[in-house]
């Protein structure tokens, strides 16, 4: 959990900003609280955040354990609601590293009277990744990148499996542990969903969510919303700032390889064509990006083709040279295209010099496994048959 004073995080519900007014503590320096579960008791040290659902402290085990470490931080709620959904995927994702680890969750009584429920969690020493980027004290490298969100990912994809939804993977909800190591933590708003369709997104957090959920064009959150934010949260690694979203103009100049790019635009981009899920996003990852070398293609008779890049001549000759060959010319990449022709790369592509918006459309509609051959503008005059001016 972070190590300095938190943001406030905003939220909606149904379309309405709700951001908590800051409360008094619930816990005072140096006050110890016991847990009834485990026995253990926690001497209480300074505030470190404050959120829609509790408040966060750094604190002391007092006695020995096998099994709490002497520093911890207590999340303190006086819901119980949150509390228990915290408690319930604590330990749900016991075994996985890269998840904030759970250690203790009891009800305790604290002053005049009132119950407070309270987490011992793990204390994240460099802070939340806002806060980290925002000192600028390290960068991420590509392959740290890589490595650090696929271990977020694997949290996730658990998450994902079970066919749950985190809904706030924000720079706030990630925390930098020993090593510099990316853990995912806070898990107040997960919901389940009964079919893909997803949740009602009626709680969010406005700086993180997709627009088209945040305006209503989207009822539901799904798994591919979950991808949109990991994908800011690459874009975020990358530039070394967390403090505003990255928006798909910007890809095309992030400081990392282009298959990153297109990773990234691919998150963040049209929400139909993301990745579905943790576990698409993690072989993207892990694989390759595709060839988009020329193919061989016999003849453009029955054809469906469409152009992409800078040609050497005017589109509108090229496309009547196609149909001059029998070929039908299609104005965008769809499932209904067989046939791309690749021009010189434009250099305001989105994501780099494979990363046209058409070749992104056919790379993912290649995945799916549909036959698209691409060629070379050279090869697209060989079988217009001698027809270009």
């Amino acid at each position: 959990m972070p190590s300095r004073p938190a943001s406030t995080r905003a939220a909606t519900r149904t379309g309405t900003a709700r951001v908590p007014a800051r409360e008094r503590a619930l816990l005072a320096l140096g006050q110890r609280v016991t847990s009834i579960e485990s026995g253990l008791t926690y001497r209480v040290g300074q505030l470190l955040g404050q959120g829609g659902f509790g408040q966060v402290f750094l604190a002391e085990r007092v006695g020995p354990s096998d099994d709490v470490p002497e520093t911890v931080c207590i999340k303190v709620s006086t819901r119980q609601d949150g509390w228990l959904r915290e408690a319930y995927f604590g330990q749900l994702l016991h075994d996985q590293a890269r998840a904030v680890r759970l250690y203790d969750a009891f009800p305790f009584f604290g002053g005049e009277g009132r119950l407070l429920y309270g987490l011992a969690l793990e204390y994240a020493c460099h802070g939340d990744l806002s806060a980290f980027l925002a000192r600028g004290t390290r960068r991420f490298s590509e392959a740290a990148v890589r490595r650090e969100i696929a271990g977020i990912l694997h949290v996730l994809r658990k998450l994902h499996r079970g066919q749950l939804l985190h809904r706030d993977l924000t720079p706030l909800n990630v925390f930098v542990c020993e090593g510099h190591r990316l853990k995912l933590g806070d898990f107040g708003i997960v919901r389940q969903q009964s079919d893909h369709r997803g949740v009602t997104a009626r709680t969010l957090n406005p700086h993180m969510a997709p627009s088209d959920i945040f305006d209503g064009a989207a009822p539901k959150w799904q798994a591919r919303d979950d991808v949109y934010q990991v994908g800011q949260l690459i874009g975020m690694l990358v530039k070394g700032d967390a403090d505003r979203r990255v928006r798909t103009p910007e890809v095309r100049s992030l400081d990392c390889s282009d298959h990153l790019k297109e990773i990234i635009y691919r998150c963040i981009g049209e929400r139909r064509k993301r990745y579905e899920s943790a576990d698409e996003l993690i072989r993207a990852l892990d694989e390759p990006p595709p060839s988009m070398k020329a193919g061989a293609v016999k003849s453009l008779q029955g054809a469906r083709v469409a152009f992409t890049g800078t040609l050497s001549v005017p589109r509108v000759e090229a496309a009547r040279a196609a149909r001059t060959a029998g070929a039908t010319v299609l104005a965008g990449a769809s499932s209904k295209v067989t046939v791309i022709v690749r021009g010189r790369p434009n250099p305001l592509q989105a994501a780099g010099r494979d990363g046209g918006r058409k070749l992104l459309e056919i790379k993912r509609l290649r995945e799916k496994g549909l036959r698209i051959a691409v060629l070379s503008e050279a090869q697209f005059w060989r079988l217009a048959g001698g027809t270009r001016r």
